[in-house]
């Protein structure tokens, strides 16, 4: 119980509240000094069908802008038995054959949000990939074209523009039905399309080193020392002229750092993480090792150990 003034009273006295009706009640003289109020608080009220389910939810879904109906429309489920199980089936039935536009479009957006989520991306890229989508879509074009590769094309595309680039390799590994070669073959055929519609080129984002070097040291298991060193030699082998692509620089400065460090680990291991070959490693080893004074930190590596790796 609360204390409010009560007018009739002419003083504080505790209050009942009536949350069927809404009144707010003095308790001593019965006067009702509130009526038909509205309950602000959380209503933990259970909507599932079970009694014993724990679903603690008050509302439906977020609107949505990309689709139709705004992604409010209700489907009907079937029932697990009961009375109303005919009934359920024949509506669910007449749904299913009724036009829904956004029928294709939903599907392709749990498509993009199944494969960001086996790649641990953030809600934000997923929204920029259904963006790309639907663009796409609305130009109608992607008729007779691998709907998996579009699908990872966009997603690929919203991580440049998020500045959360994941490799090629990285994209498909996720997807069904799809090779890199078409994911790249759809990235381009999107590309080429936005740019029309937009009549500008397509902002996509550099991809640096660095952006791949966090994760794939992780993954390794590297010391936070050690990735700081790759950190730090990654940022500095950009003012070099080392023309590799910045996926085979990051394999070649982790494979460096590692190579310095007390804890080594097979070329094998790295390969396998970066998804770059061994041979591919090598050589941008051998692009880099000129230079391997000027880009490991002079505190993590002594000049000596440097020159008896260079050699």
């Amino acid at each position: 119980m609360e204390d409010s003034y009560c007018p009739d009273c002419k003083r504080l006295t505790e209050i009942v509240f009536d949350h069927s009706a809404g009144d707010t009640i003095c308790s001593e003289c019965g006067l009702i000094l509130e009526a038909h109020s509205v309950d602000e608080t959380s209503e933990w009220r259970t909507f599932s069908n079970e009694s014993s389910d724990h679903d603690p939810n008050r509302v439906g879904g977020p609107l949505n802008p990309l689709l139709a109906d705004g992604g409010l429309s209700t489907t009907i489920s079937k029932t697990n038995g009961g009375s109303n199980e005919l009934l359920s089936c024949s509506l669910g039935k007449w749904q299913s054959r009724s036009a829904n536009p956004d029928r294709n479009r939903i599907q392709a957006f749990k498509s993009i949000a199944a494969m960001a989520d086996r790649l641990g991306l953030v809600t934000t890229i997923k929204d920029r990939a259904n963006e790309i989508y639907k663009k796409v879509e609305d130009q109608k074009p992607l008729k007779g074209r691998n709907q998996d590769a579009i699908l990872a094309a966009c997603l690929y595309i919203a991580c440049r523009q998020e500045n959360k680039a994941r490799t090629v390799k990285e994209i498909c590994s996720v997807v069904n039905g799809a090779t890199k070669k078409e994911i790249g073959r759809a990235k381009e055929f999107i590309v080429k399309h936005l740019e029309v519609e937009m009549g500008h080129s397509m902002e996509m984002g550099t991809i640096h080193a660095a952006d791949y070097l966090r994760r794939f040291c992780s993954n390794l298991g590297m010391t936070n020392q050690a990735v700081k060193a790759a950190h730090e030699a990654v940022q500095k082998s950009e003012e070099l002229d080392i023309r590799r692509s910045p996926i085979s620089i990051a394999a070649a400065v982790i494979y460096i750092i590692i190579q310095l460090s007390d804890d080594k680990k097979p070329l094998k291991d790295i390969s396998v993480v970066t998804q770059v070959a061994e041979g591919t490693i090598k050589n941008s080893y051998k692009d880099l090792s000129p230079h391997l004074s000027q880009i490991i930190p002079s505190w993590f590596a002594k000049e000596e150990d440097i020159k008896n790796l260079h050699s």
